[in-house]
Order: C-alpha cells, then sequence, then structure tokens
C-alpha cells in the first residue's frame, strides 16, 4: 500500500510541476489566533526569488518567537505592511499552482494578517498545494514531517533556517524530490 501512495504523489508532483507552480512560504508573530505575517518569500518554479520581504505587522514579535526565526520588531519597523504586500502576492499567485509546506498554516497566517488590517479574505483562485501532506504520501509512512526532517530524508543539504526564503527553497528542493522519485537511504 505504501508503494501505491508513493507512486500517486510522484505523479501527482509531476502533474503539478506541468503547470510551473510557485512556492510560498511565512513567517509570523507567533502561532496563535492573533499572529501576523513578518516575512513573505515567493519563489518560480526555476527557483527565482519573486519577492522575498520583511513585512511590519501591527504588534510586537514575542521574544519565543524571535528565538525561532530570528525576525525582531527592530528589523520590520521600516518595512512595508500586509496592506502595501498584498497586491504583490496577490499578483504573483493569481491563477498559478502554489506550493506550500503545512499550506492550512500559511493561509490561516494569510487570513488572520488580512483580518489583523481589515482587508476582506478572499481565497485568490490559485491551487493551493500542501507539500507537506504530498509528502506524506510519498514518504511512505503517510506522517506529517517537519521540513527539516523531509529535506534530510530526500538528502538535502538546504538549511531549515525558518527565514522564509531559506524555507521555500527548501519546500521546492523537497517537492523536486518528489518529483524525480528520488529518496535518500537513512530513514
Amino acid at each position: 500500500m505504501a508503494s501505491y501512495y508513493r507512486q500517486s504523489a510522484i505523479e501527482k508532483a509531476r502533474h503539478i510541476w506541468q503547470n510551473q507552480p510557485v512556492f510560498l512560504d511565512t513567517e509570523t508573530t507567533g502561532l496563535s489566533s492573533g499572529s501576523e505575517i513578518v516575512e513573505i518569500s515567493i519563489i518560480d518554479h526555476d527557483g527565482a526569488v519573486l519577492l522575498d520581504t520583511l513585512v511590519r505587522p501591527l504588534q510586537s514579535i514575542p521574544v519565543d518567537v524571535i528565538n525561532i526565526h530570528g525576525i525582531t520588531d527592530e528589523m520590520v519597523s521600516s518595512a512595508p505592511t500586509w496592506l502595501h504586500i498584498w497586491p504583490k502576492v496577490e499578483s504573483l499567485i493569481q491563477g498559478r499552482s502554489v506550493g506550500i509546506y503545512n499550506a492550512e498554516f500559511d493561509l490561516r497566517m494569510m487570513k488572520q494578517s488580512h483580518q489583523r488590517i481589515g482587508l476582506p479574505w478572499r481565497m485568490p483562485s490559485s491551487h493551493i498545494f500542501c507539500i507537506m501532506k504530498l509528502y506524506a504520501d510519498f514518504s511512505g509512512d503517510r506522517k506529517w514531517q517537519k521540513l527539516e526532517i523531509a529535506g534530510k530524508r530526500c538528502g538535502l543539504s538546504l538549511p531549515n533556517t525558518h527565514r522564509a526564503k531559506d524555507d521555500t527553497l527548501l519546500a521546492r528542493a523537497v517537492f523536486r524530490c518528489m518529483l524525480a522519485g528520488d529518496y535518500a537511504a537513512g530513514m
């Protein structure tokens, strides 16, 4: 049965790749229902950086969160707000296949960032696919894994730094691992 899910994941990855997807990641002020985006990155299918920017939230970034991603209030103090970033994000993902590692989380953070500034949330007309869920099928154990673990299992040397651009590049590389059907030994 594991080989069925694995083969299905490979075929799905190959189908998605034909549509030249983009890949997205965010960093936030936390995990709660009031958290906001503080960094976003979008990478094209060929690895080109389309957007990589800090975002100034309405709230302070908690110290425990700074310890994870290293983004401080000082770093975002002169960054554009979500209101200014969103039109660019929307134009880059509109009508595209968009790969996100743990898509539910990033989409929730985008919605919450909208709500914090009073923008109505309408899901962009994009095909969002969750790389984490696809990887769970590809790995054979069907368990959701952290991005860092998926990268290691794919034999990738890219770090999971908890910065949006690095994590987007790593998520893209994990997707390409599935696309190629490669899987490093050492599980």
